[in-house]
């Protein structure tokens, strides 16, 4: 399956509706907190601009509302695989996306055979307190040599200037966040991206 190699991770409809002009063909949307009636707005908001740009979204761990809403593809962490019901989210014919950080998780995403796999973090990231030090680039190496053809998402503390060494140590693709959205220019970075992962 070829994924785009630029996957920006977003936490609202209105990032989504920046980055679509610029040509971004694969973009995940992960809002934490929020009541239904506010994600259910932002899922069917960001879904409407990706098919009207040619795009796929991934939805972060709202599984119910990505069925409801006909989303094509899903990311869970370790923590949403608990509760997921994943027999209902294959029923339903998405693809699934699912984080990783240690062997333990590795195996128990595989066992699930998932469409890619996110490792990370591959650097320190600020985004939110984990309880693992970064995972560097040899793990990246270890975990294409272990899954094989499943696509390998790359993400943690991820810039334009660290992709190419990721790409390198066997990523297929790489997420960012933060390197986009705390960029004083926002589109001009995301254009930055799209041309280092062309």
């Amino acid at each position: 399956m070829n994924l785009p190699h630029f996957y920006p991770v977003f936490d609202s409809a209105a990032w989504v509706a920046r980055a679509m002009p610029l040509g971004v063909k694969l973009v995940q949307l992960r809002i934490k907190d929020a009541p239904e009636d506010v994600l259910r707005d932002e899922i069917t908001i960001a879904l409407d601009l990706c098919r009207q740009h040619g795009a796929q979204l991934v939805v972060n761990d709202h599984w119910q509302l990505a069925i409801e809403l006909g989303v094509d593809w899903l990311h869970l962490g370790q923590e949403d695989l608990d509760t997921a019901d994943i027999p209902a989210i294959r029923r339903a014919g998405m693809k699934l996306g699912l984080s990783t950080h240690d062997h333990a998780e590795l195996e128990r995403a595989l066992a699930l055979a998932p469409d890619y796999i996110a490792l990370g973090p591959v650097y320190p990231t600020i985004l939110k307190k984990m309880k693992w030090t970064e995972q560097g680039l040899d793990r990246l190496t270890e975990w294409k040599a272990r899954i094989g053809d499943i696509p390998l998402c790359a993400i943690g503390g991820m810039s334009v200037a660290r992709a190419p060494g990721a790409f390198a140590a066997g990523a297929d693709m790489v997420a960012a966040v933060t390197d986009i959205t705390l960029n004083a220019d926002p589109e001009a970075r995301m254009r930055e991206w799209l041309e280092v992962t062309a």
